[in-house]
């Protein structure tokens, strides 16, 4: 008779659970209303890049992260977007010794720690950048960030940066925005802070915040034209597969969709068809392609990214920055290889989300690009 009990029990139970669940899911909504995104005016325009012309003729960039995941475009993309334009003194640093573990793929070895930073700029940093991190309130990293603040630093956060840098007291009443997944929790966290949409890089009074992972890309576009001119901007920009960048930004393409959260939740419940792709490590390796490809293939909840080589030493990028392989190996590894090869960096992500949509269906490749927070091809150039 218990048993009887108990089993009606369970069977309620997971009844209650599939009508909440069947509740939930059609409560999102089919698609979001993508709209064509606002222009930005010029003299708006203008503002930013005076809002974020530097103090010297040479700055000084510092990107922070913490050693366990800290996110991987968010981390890797303005380093090598910024080294490559050689317009300021670019460091990648983390709070403690050791290398840093990044999200969701790729482990490098940073250029220094905070306290080395601090002992060779005691002057502080030009700008800060603050990737987002697997926890927001870290307190090295939290002290740190007021620090560099305090000396004047400019303090960009990307992505869900945006919430390490509300942490941290320095979004109190500016305008701002954030990965539109995690909006409304700044926002609950910091009711002060005031939202601007349609914007991937928005700044006010020495902190700027932007969108979601891929909008690291044109924020350090634009930061190079702050620094050193609008044609310098364009010939960084053309090395990476772009001909247009701006702010313009489609808040109401991204959000919580039905088909966003039924493919999720298929693609981690086959947690018996999982596949990870090789990608070689090789010496001069383009970090941004890198990471962008790396970042997408494993985002898509059926697929991970591993860095492969045939030695456990760290290799170097194109701008400098030190990979490490997540696997040494000698022989055929039998795992798929991503080459890399000389793609520029817009090509690179985009025929990935392609390669994604064609082996695992257009609706994963919409889970990874919506995820990136990454607009359409025609209005991202």
């Amino acid at each position: 008779m218990r048993m009887k009990v108990l089993l009606w029990s369970l069977t309620g139970a997971v009844a209650v659970f599939a009508a909440f669940g069947a509740t939930w899911l059609l409560s999102l909504p089919s698609s979001p209303a993508a709209t064509s995104p606002p222009p930005i005016a010029q003299d708006e325009a203008d503002a930013m890049r005076a809002a974020l012309k530097p103090r010297r003729s040479r700055p000084l960039i510092a990107i922070i992260g913490i050693n366990d995941a800290t996110e991987t475009t968010d981390y890797v993309m303005p380093y090598g977007i910024l080294r490559r334009a050689d317009v300021a003194d670019v460091v990648a640093l983390a709070t403690g010794p050791g290398p840093v573990k990044l999200y969701p793929a790729l482990t490098v070895e940073p250029d220094a720690t905070i306290a080395d930073f601090d002992a060779r700029h005691p002057q502080g940093a030009d700008y800060v950048i603050v990737p987002a991190m697997s926890r927001d309130d870290d307190p090295a990293a939290l002290a740190w960030i007021r620090a560099q603040a305090a000396k004047g630093a400019m303090v960009i956060g990307v992505c869900a940066g945006a919430k390490v840098v509300g942490e941290a007291g320095l979004l109190d009443g500016k305008r701002a925005t954030t990965h539109w997944y995690y909006l409304k929790e700044l926002r609950k966290e910091h009711p002060s802070i005031r939202y601007v949409a349609d914007r991937r890089l928005v700044a006010d009074q020495g902190v700027a915040t932007t969108t979601g992972i891929s909008a690291s890309m044109p924020m350090s576009l634009i930061l190079i034209e702050a620094i050193a001119g609008r044609g310098k901007a364009e010939d960084v920009a053309r090395s990476l597969g772009l001909t247009h960048w701006d702010e313009r930004h489609d808040s109401s393409a991204f959000k919580f969709t039905r088909p966003f959260a039924l493919t999720a939740i298929a693609n981690t419940l086959a947690f018996w068809n999982r596949e990870q792709f090789g990608i070689e490590l090789v010496r001069g390796i383009d970090e941004v392609s890198l990471a962008l490809v790396a970042d997408a293939w494993s985002r898509t909840y059926r697929s991970r990214a591993v860095t492969l080589a045939r030695t456990a030493d760290a290799q170097p990028t194109l701008s400098g920055l030190r990979v490490l392989p997540d696997r040494v190996v000698t022989e055929e590894s039998g795992l798929r290889l991503r080459p890399i090869g000389d793609r520029k960096p817009a090509t690179a992500l985009d025929e990935t989300l392609q390669a994604i949509s064609a082996r695992y269906g257009p609706h994963t490749g919409d889970l990874v690009a919506m995820q990136l927070e990454y607009p359409a091809r025609q209005t991202f150039r």
